[in-house]
């Protein structure tokens, strides 16, 4: 199948999670009673986020003067828009995602890093996978093919496509169908698609069902890919550049002390996910760098111009900061 320009549809969002004081958006940075400055942050409750959770309790983020609450709900398509209209401050979503809103004139910039790719098919947070019984042994196998992603037209059909593409096989010759994480492993148990890509801890679950890792769609995509980040509006940026400057030294020494302490970032799991704790030794995990790799950013937005996704590569010196 080929892919169409869309624009970001709207998920489904979720409650709020507060850890301190009520959020405030982009238009209201007044001090909180402790003389804290209230920023409000949205994000997926996976476990990607887990070095956010950890900053928060390790103060990471008050040292710096910033009184941060959680909110949890959708993906970069429901929180793009939060963010530009300055209900939310910041945000976590895929790079795909911003590379799609840049490219339709929305004033966003990516801030900090989120998560990248381990660069290992073996160990990555994600992957490809096929059912237990299926003849596919390799992405090439896939020629019309019905493969789950979480959404069209974005990150998932086009790491799929590149990992068909790497393989020898025709990734124009792919039927994808949106499913939510949590039904993926459902749905290959069933019989209801050919295969589907999928992350922790669903990869998990999908894999002790039964199914079959074929491919590391983002290993296959750039080893040094950085799948998420943490985005926020231009606006903020302009009228308030010390704010902006500390959540990016907070998300920064959070990422690196969940790097640094894999124990308690497992352990942070229980605070916002309900992931069963007899899976956490088997997570798989990403890496949680503070650079972002530029050339493996241009590299996914060369790919979404060849998929027609997007017109024109975007200006990585805009995009991030």
């Amino acid at each position: 199948m080929t892919a169409t320009k869309t624009t970001l549809g709207v998920l489904a969002a979720g409650a709020a999670l507060t850890l301190t004081a009520t959020a405030c958006g982009s238009g209201d940075t007044a001090a909180s009673e402790d003389g804290l400055t209230p920023v409000s942050v949205g994000v997926l409750p996976i476990t990607a986020v887990a070095p956010l959770y950890l900053g928060v309790e390790q103060g990471f983020f008050s040292e710096r003067g910033l009184d941060v609450t959680i909110e949890t709900g959708g993906g970069g398509a429901t929180t793009v828009p939060r963010v530009v209209s300055g209900e939310l401050d910041f945000a976590f979503g895929n790079l795909a995602s911003l590379i799609i809103a840049r490219e339709q004139g929305l004033p966003l910039t990516v801030v900090a890093n989120g998560m990248t790719t381990t660069g290992d098919a073996d160990t990555d947070y994600s992957a490809l996978v096929v059912p237990a019984d299926s003849d596919v042994t390799d992405p090439a196998d896939l020629d019309g093919a019905t493969v789950a992603i979480d959404n069209l037209n974005n990150i998932g059909d086009t790491s799929v496509r590149n990992s068909v593409r790497v393989a020898g096989g025709d990734p124009t010759d792919l039927d994808f169908i949106e499913l939510a994480f949590p039904d993926m492993p459902g749905a290959l148990d069933n019989g209801q698609v050919d295969a589907a890509w999928v992350v922790e801890p669903f990869l998990t679950v999908a894999l002790q069902q039964g199914a079959t890792q074929i491919a590391g769609n983002f290993v296959d995509l750039h080893p040094e890919l950085s799948i998420a980040t943490y985005f926020t509006s231009d606006e903020l940026i302009a009228q308030d550049p010390d704010t902006v400057d500390a959540f990016t030294e907070a998300m920064n020494e959070s990422l690196a002390y969940a790097e640094d302490n894999p124990e308690e970032t497992t352990q942070i799991l229980t605070a916002y996910t309900e992931i069963d704790p007899d899976l956490f030794d088997q997570l798989r995990w990403p890496r949680f760098p503070a650079r972002i790799d530029t050339e493996a950013v241009q590299t996914l937005a060369e790919l979404m111009a060849a998929d027609g996704i997007i017109d024109a590569d975007p200006d990585l010196e805009t995009l991030i900061r």
